[in-house]
C-alpha cells in the first residue's frame, strides 16, 4: 500500500499540487466552495425532513436541493481527491481522515439509499430517522474535515 501511495506522490498532478504557488489554494478553495453546496443544501432538506417548515412541500424543495447537494459532492470529491494527492501518506495517517472519510461513505450511502428505496413519501418517523442520520453524518463529515486541517 506504501509503494502505490509513493507512486501516486510522485505524480505530476501531485507534485503541481504540492509545490505550485497557487495550485493548493486554489484547489483548496474549489473544495471549500464544494462543501459549501453541499451541506448549504443537505442542511436544510435534513432539517424539513425533521419535520421544520410544515407548510414547505418536500418535493418542491428536494428538487432544487439535490441537485445542488449532488454537484457540490462531485466538486469536493474531485477537489478532495486532488487535495490528497498532496501528502497521500501523511493523510491516511490520520485516523480523523479516516473518520472523515466513512462518515461521507456512510452519508452518501444513506442518501442513496433514501432516494432510491424510501423516498419522499414515506411515513414521519421513517422520514424523521433518514434526516436525524443525514444530518449527524454529514455534521461529523464535516468536524473531522476541518480538524485534518488542525492535526
Amino acid at each position: 500500500m506504501e509503494a502505490w501511495l509513493d507512486v501516486l506522490a510522485a505524480t505530476d498532478i501531485a507534485q503541481w499540487v504540492r509545490f505550485s504557488r497557487w495550485g493548493y489554494a486554489a484547489i483548496n478553495t474549489v473544495h471549500v466552495l464544494g462543501i459549501a453546496l453541499l451541506i448549504g443544501s443537505i442542511i436544510p432538506l435534513d432539517l424539513k425532513l425533521l419535520g421544520l417548515w410544515r407548510r414547505l412541500a418536500i418535493t418542491p424543495l428536494a428538487e432544487v436541493l439535490v441537485p445542488v447537494a449532488i454537484a457540490g459532492l462531485i466538486i469536493s470529491v474531485i477537489s478532495g481527491s486532488l487535495l490528497f494527492l498532496a501528502g497521500p501518506n501523511d493523510y491516511l495517517a490520520l485516523n480523523v481522515f479516516l473518520f472523515k472519510i466513512l462518515f461521507i461513505t456512510l452519508a452518501v450511502a444513506n442518501a442513496v439509499n433514501f432516494h432510491w428505496r424510501i423516498d419522499y413519501s414515506a411515513g414521519k418517523n421513517a422520514l424523521r430517522l433518514v434526516g436525524g442520520v443525514s444530518l449527524l453524518l454529514w455534521l461529523c463529515a464535516l468536524i473531522a474535515g476541518r480538524l485534518v486541517a488542525y492535526i
